[in-house]
């Protein structure tokens, strides 16, 4: 099938942001996941931002029921899904007036006309039609009337209904990006042929359309040329696109592998993270055992239950998840036992904002139990490297015989990025503390001298047998023991055993300049903003201010202290109210710590960093 264009050759960009925006049943998050697909198969960095309404199907036209896909391409560092877009392609009157500020002026705005009736208009509180009334005259604005050209394209199909006619037009718009953006339509149509194998009319119907968009294209006088996006120059390697919750699913199926475990995952779905449980269902194959709870205490409670067994234990939530957790948790911490708790944030408290990303739940992941009980907080930063931090949960918890709760947020879980894959050799060993047979004078908590980490006895072998429970523990024996000084040593030896693990990981490194007049701290899922924004300002000569992104929150990485105090200012970004930065005002007393927080259920934008890191250099 050809795809040859007939007009002048493209203009060449570095990068460009499209965001597809419409209503919950318009197919945008496949629409951008395509382009986002064919893209990184040209050779482009991409970043992408989902962002969709929480209920299953909002009220068709209405402002919160919007669903929009934003992708970020380009030949160069693609950090971030973008700021300002230079694409909208709005599906109906409400896409584009929840998005319009987001489009730079001047640039293209792609609307399907069809659905800009009076009625749409009213649900959107337009007083007036915004293609009439003189309010997108900033704007280029290519007017097609989308769910008539898709209906008359398709008028031949046979066995189609009405319904599956009209959603077709979501390919209309895909080819007409294709083709202003000089990508090939060929991995969508396989990508049709595969997902609908059972159903030729709707490869047919899919395929029709799409080439429909694409040719019509050619016929604006409104695109007078293409553009092109030349491959990005990367490491290399083999590459793969790859979404947060996926590749954190990956990291463990790694770990299991190099500690010669199986995996064991006892969780209850829940919005942003029950994609970990789908994706490692898959992988039966590879001795994984997924246990779809009835809730989230029986979930970490089988998931305590198969690590008392020897296992890899995981068990996946989000913040409302956790707080059900949290006894359950306290107990795996109580009786040492290896446990990976994944919290894939999202907006709160309660319900909150289940689509919508924040980090707001770290000082629930740190102290949100009853008692003195410390685990191990480690946080991912991006779509790829939650494999990492997947894999060095597991290993942390397997070498310390503790607990490791491992944040990501819905942004980099939905989120998709390029992922160089790994081969399992090339990850570091995952040792465990498993005894096989007693020794003389063997005890159920005889710890390691370095890690103070104890033994991991399995049930069933003779001679160790011994007890478990939540209630307090002799320090030898492992028998219940209400003895004072007794509890006061193992509360402190639980500690301490946490504490140790600053040894283990590696110091905190910061990027561009390594002292100097300010120094922006982030963690998690903010680093790709954090990153793009400190290196603009870089570039623009700003040459003094540094970034230290951590990914070990409990314990921080030794040199904390030494690396802040380079510093004449600090400044905390996060999405929440001031989190990590009074984590960090607990352990170092006598420095002052900046804030700029943000809850709004968004990422940070490069412009309000930029503005605010030279507001506090001058």
């Amino acid at each position: 099938m050809s795809t040859t264009k007939t007009n002048k050759q493209p203009e060449i960009l570095q990068a460009v942001v499209i965001r597809f925006v419409g209503d919950s049943g318009d197919g945008m998050q496949l629409t951008g996941t395509q382009f986002t697909d064919t893209s990184a198969m040209f050779g482009n960095d991409v970043a992408t931002f989902p962002n969709y309404p929480s209920e299953i199907r909002a009220p068709k036209g209405s402002l919160y029921g919007v669903s929009g896909f934003q992708v970020h391409i380009g030949s160069v560092e693609i950090s971030t899904p973008g700021d300002s877009v230079d694409l909208l392609v709005a599906m109906n009157p409400a896409g584009l007036k929840t998005n319009l500020a987001s489009v730079k002026p001047g640039h293209t705005i792609i609307v399907d006309t069809d659905s800009f009736t009076k009625k749409n208009l009213g649900k959107a509180l337009y007083e007036s039609n915004p293609l009439e009334d003189g309010s997108l005259d900033n704007y280029r604005v290519i007017e097609v009337a989308m769910t008539s050209l898709t209906k008359e394209t398709l008028k031949d199909v046979v066995g189609l209904e009405n319904k599956s006619i009209t959603r077709s037009k979501n390919m209309f718009a895909l080819g007409m990006v294709y083709w202003m953006y000089d990508r090939s339509i060929e991995h969508t149509i396989d990508f049709f042929k595969k997902k609908f194998k059972t159903k030729p009319q709707l490869i047919e119907a899919n395929t029709k359309v799409l080439n429909a968009g694409f040719y019509f294209s050619e016929t604006l006088e409104l695109i007078p040329n293409t553009y092109t996006i030349s491959p990005a120059k990367m490491p290399k390697g083999t590459y793969r696109i790859v979404m947060g919750n996926t590749a954190t699913a990956w990291g463990f199926l790694a770990a299991a592998e190099k500690s010669g475990l199986e995996l064991f995952l006892g969780s209850y779905p829940i919005t942003p993270a029950t994609d970990i449980l789908h994706e490692l269902v898959k992988h039966k194959h590879f001795g994984v055992k997924a246990f779809q709870a009835e809730d989230e205490i029986a979930g970490i409670t089988s998931s305590i239950g198969a690590a008392f067994a020897g296992d890899l234990a995981i068990t996946t939530t989000s913040g409302p998840g956790l707080a059900l957790k949290g006894e359950a948790l306290g107990l795996a911490m109580m009786i040492e036992l290896p446990l990976v708790v994944v919290n894939v944030q999202r907006g709160g408290p309660s319900t909150g904002l289940p689509t919508k990303t924040e980090q707001s739940d770290l000082l629930q992941a740190m102290y949100g139990r009853n008692g003195e009980s410390p685990v191990i907080v480690i946080a991912a930063s991006t779509p790829a490297n939650c494999f990492d931090y997947a894999f060095m949960a597991s290993k942390l918890a397997l070498e310390h015989m503790t607990p490791v709760i491992l944040l990501t947020d819905g942004y980099i879980a939905n989120g998709s990025a390029p992922w160089k894959i790994k081969s399992v050799s090339e990850m570091p060993e995952i040792s465990n503390c498993k005894i096989k047979e007693a020794t003389e004078n063997w005890h159920p908590y005889d710890r390691d001298e370095d890690t103070f980490a104890r033994n991991w006895a399995i049930p069933g072998s003779e001679g160790l047998e011994h007890r478990v429970g939540g209630l307090e523990k002799d320090r030898v024996t492992g028998n219940v023991s209400y003895v004072p000084d007794n509890h006061e040593y193992m509360t402190k030896i639980r500690s301490e055993k946490v504490k140790r693990v600053a040894n283990y990981i590696p110091d905190i490194e910061p990027e561009f300049a390594t002292e100097g007049d300010l120094l922006v701290i982030g963690w998690g899922g903010t680093y790709g903003s954090l990153y793009s924004a400190v290196k603009e300002m870089n570039e623009e000569g700003y040459d003094k201010i540094g970034l230290a992104h951590f990914n070990y929150i409990n314990p921080l990485p030794k040199n904390t202290e030494e690396l802040i105090k380079r510093y004449k200012k600090v400044i905390v970004c996060e999405l929440n109210s001031g989190q990590f930065a009074n984590v960090l005002r607990m352990n170092f007393s006598g420095i002052e710590f900046l804030q700029h927080n943000k809850i709004q259920g968004l990422p940070f934008g490069n412009t309000e960093l930029i503005e605010k890191f030279k507001q506090y250099l001058s």
